[in-house]
């Protein structure tokens, strides 16, 4: 069990006439290995909940466990959590600030005390994984595309070897084929490493096709967390809070409706697809 957060409280300019609270009694548990998207409209706590998770925000109250530990004592190494739980942040050029990709990517081992051997066969690896082409390690990232930049962005912080890696609206900003490029770099190393990976996204076919339990955040609280279909299949609520289901939801509620024997759980175009098939055969 990699974190859990308990009665996790955070407010804002709290004493002030600006005081908001952002998060209420927030619950969780993230297991090893979980592949975890987290939903909500603007405002409803997603990255507030996520900076929690590496210590970046402190809780105005409640607990939060990191293999057993609380983050919050004072003996406990907050500099290892960081390099152990990832946090890659929506806009990419705040993350890149060195003269060369590779010395960006070498940044956060070299902080970790490492030797120069070892800094760079990790940054070598950590580009490699995210399939960074070699000729262009040694450019400025600043004359990147948005794709190549969250590449870099997330090599960053994997060379860091993070159990847990977070990602903030990760596909923001990028056409259509920039968005299915790094959501299926992001799944492949989930498969392929191993790792906790905890996607923020507002897109629901995105966090449909790709996760395997949805967390919905509403007005500083846990709304759902559940699987896809369970969650989903509560469409109308999302709605009422802001949100939707993917549009597969929609039309196969549509269908079934007019009377073909669909499965509306589906949330995925493979899913539906099958089962139109299979309602004509």
């Amino acid at each position: 069990m990699s974190i859990i957060l308990d009665k996790v409280n955070y407010s804002y300019s709290e004493g002030t006439a600006y005081h908001v609270q952002a998060l209420k009694d927030i619950n969780l548990k993230i297991e090893d290995g979980e592949f975890i998207g987290i939903i909500g409209h603007t405002g409803s706590g997603k990255s507030t909940l996520i900076q929690h998770m590496n210590g970046l925000i402190k809780a105005t109250s409640g607990g939060i466990y990191f293999h057993g530990q609380d983050i919050y004592d004072e003996d406990f190494n907050m500099k290892e959590l960081r390099s152990r739980v990832g946090l890659v942040f929506q806009y990419p050029e705040h993350q890149l600030f060195e003269t060369t990709i590779f010395d960006d990517v070498c940044f956060g081992p070299k902080n970790l005390g490492l030797d120069k051997k070892t800094v760079e066969l990790r940054a070598f690896e950590a580009l490699r994984n995210v399939g960074f082409p070699h000729e262009l390690f040694y450019q400025p990232p600043f004359d990147l595309s948005g794709g190549q930049k969250r590449r870099v962005a997330i090599a960053g912080v994997l060379a860091m070897k993070p159990e847990v890696l977070i990602l903030d609206e990760p596909t923001a900003g990028l056409d259509p084929a920039g968005r299915d490029e790094i959501l299926g770099l992001i799944s492949q190393m989930h498969k392929e490493l191993g790792i906790t990976i905890i996607l923020v996204s507002h897109s629901m076919e995105d966090v449909a096709k790709y996760v395997d339990r949805i967390i919905v955040m509403n007005q500083g609280s846990v709304m759902y967390d559940g699987v896809p279909k369970d969650v989903f299949r509560q469409y109308k609520e999302l709605e009422a809070v802001g949100l939707a289901a993917p549009q597969v939801t929609y039309l196969m509620h549509e269908l079934q409706e007019k009377g073909l024997p669909v499965d509306v759980d589906a949330t995925t175009v493979e899913e539906a697809k099958e089962s139109i098939l299979a309602a004509f055969r």
